[in-house]
């Protein structure tokens, strides 16, 4: 799970002092160094470590810098480290990747079978402590080994030979070739993270590289990175930009200012800054894959248990005036929970998941008063609550853009007749645990692809699911879901069916209330040239290029 960066980064309020001198006041534009393009970031990196990283600024470095078996090229998957991209056997169990004996880690040492084999046992033993070994459950005895209930060395893992690796699977995954993307599932060189043992990806002395770049002159806490090409990639002959600098800046204001004196060449606005530079040259807006909704408790709340109760509060939510007047930042609509332009229809890939549910959304999200008061009357005599009134808590976060959020839903939905909202914004972690415990009423929350396909959205509200805090709870919605992964795991377009089915059940229903998608709003130099921003929330930096 990857926490929404839009929300954290708006509670924090400026840059460090040190970064901050000679940049928020200069005049002056700087001239920018050949064949170096230099971005804001919203934050550190946390870790280097492929096993132990947990957000989007770790997996966009480690992207950069490392790579596994596959990679994407815009919304294709290519072969990176594997010579092809496989095709399963064993009725979609079993997958043996070829490996390019021309691989090499940045020391010198040739990337190998046996390095996956390492880092995938590494990632999965319980001793690692990693956060996203739950991903590796379908993979022959992960979940156990996770459990402690079995070796590590049972992993359905194997070096065939030297330069052939291959994966068993208890079930078929669908989205196994997504997966394959993901910084989770790069290989490590066990010679040099056995030497740094726990030191191991805190800063660039303790790495060493397969990707694109390598990490130069970078400690955890450092402000600032530096990412030079990599002449040992295999594929170093495409990568034309010899240089990547990042600059933490979390303040918009002063990323503005850096853009306009010629300091970064792309940096990320929010709020009245983004505001304040929407049309201009340079401005654009890039879509992520998450989505932030409303989940309302019905097991402490029966009134929630009522489709029409539920609806009407979806239909009270002015989701344009949301986004455009108080977010700004790039933020769109949603109209469910699963994110737009991340997954697309197998038998015709122009058709985007949520075109194909939009009817249902649109029907159950767009802004009506007078439908919402409708409902929301029936709703009450449905429930045998004609006449009273209610007072209901709002739970959400307490950063400055969270508390305008709330304040705006706060309004749109005391609208409907007898309906009192009392906001309760508290910080980031007590949301989280208020959540888990059931302490609410409604929540405000999100989440943000761990690999782009709809069923990543879809689990996390079947009956029981652990993600699932307002438990909702549909038959059908679940009977799909368990399709999907199952009878037609190995079937794409019936897999693909009974996914739209779901969501478009979850849609009518409004089990959860979605609100928007997020976004990011940038300024970008027009020296920077094709930006790959892929489906699983990175970029590809070996397109980037720069005009000097």
């Amino acid at each position: 799970m990857k926490f929404n960066k839009f929300l954290v980064a708006g509670a924090t309020v400026l840059l460090s002092a040190s970064a901050l001198v000679g940049c928020g006041s200069s005049s002056s534009k700087a001239q920018a160094p050949k064949s170096t393009v230099r971005i804001s970031a919203s934050d550190v990196i946390a870790t280097m470590d492929s096993s132990m990283n947990t957000d989007v600024i770790g997996a966009q470095n480690l992207t950069n810098t490392m790579e596994g078996l596959y990679r994407y090229k815009g919304k294709d998957i290519k072969p990176a480290i594997a010579t092809k991209v496989v095709k399963p056997t064993n009725n979609g169990l079993t997958y043996t990747f070829p490996l390019r004996t021309n691989a090499k880690w940045s020391n010198g040492d040739p990337v190998t079978a046996d390095d996956f084999v390492y880092a995938w046992r590494r990632t999965v033993n319980p001793k690692t402590k990693s956060q996203y070994a739950y991903i590796y459950e379908g993979i022959a005895n992960a979940k156990d080994i996770t459990a402690g209930k079995k070796p590590v060395d049972s992993l359905g893992v194997k070096a065939l030979d030297k330069h052939t690796f291959q994966v068993t699977l208890e079930k078929p995954i669908p989205y196994f070739d997504q997966l394959m993307t993901s910084s989770t599932f790069y290989p490590q060189n066990p010679k040099n993270v056995d030497k740094w043992g726990k030191k191991y990806g805190t800063n660039s002395k303790t790495l060493v590289f397969n990707g694109p770049y390598k990490l130069a002159k970078w400690n955890g806490p450092d402000n600032s990175w530096t990412e030079v090409k990599n002449n040992s990639y295999w594929n170093a002959k495409d990568v034309k930009v010899k240089t990547i600098q990042y600059q933490v800046v979390k303040d918009a204001s002063t990323a503005l200012n850096l853009y306009q004196s010629n300091k970064l060449d792309r940096v990320n606005l929010t709020g009245d800054t983004s505001k304040q530079m929407k049309g201009s040259k340079g401005y654009s807006i890039q879509k992520q894959n998450s989505t932030f909704y409303i989940e309302m408790n019905e097991k402490k709340n029966e009134l929630f248990k009522n489709q029409k109760i539920r609806q009407a509060l979806s239909l009270a939510i002015n989701r344009e005036q949301l986004t455009k007047k108080v977010l700004g930042n790039g933020t769109t609509p949603a109209h469910s929970f699963t994110p737009s332009n991340m997954s697309f229809d197998p038998q015709n890939k122009s058709k985007d998941f949520t075109s194909e549910t939009a009817k249902t959304g649109k029907a159950n999200t767009t802004y009506d008063v007078a439908k919402a008061k409708k409902l929301w009357k029936e709703g009450l005599a449905e429930t045998g609550n004609t006449g009273k009134k209610f007072n209901l808590t709002l739970l959400g976060d307490d950063t400055d853009i969270s508390k305008q959020q709330n304040e705006f839903l706060q309004n749109q939905l005391e609208k409907l007749p007898g309906l009192k909202v009392t906001l309760n914004n508290v910080p980031f972690k007590s949301r989280l645990s208020r959540s888990t415990s059931g302490d609410f009423d409604m929540v405000v929350t999100g989440w943000n692809a761990d690999f782009p396909d709809p069923i990543n959205f879809l689990t996390l509200f079947t009956t029981g699911a652990s993600n699932n805090k307002g438990n909702w709870s549909n038959a059908e919605y679940d009977s799909l879901v368990n399709k999907s992964m199952n009878e037609d795991a190995n079937n794409p377009a019936a897999r693909w069916k009974d996914m739209v089915d779901a969501q478009n059940v979850a849609n009518e229903q409004q089990g959860v209330i979605p609100l928007y998608q997020n976004g990011a709003a940038f300024m970008t130099h027009s020296r920077v040239k094709d930006l790959d921003y892929g489906p699983s929330g990175s970029y590809n930096m070996v397109s980037l290029r720069v005009k000097d």
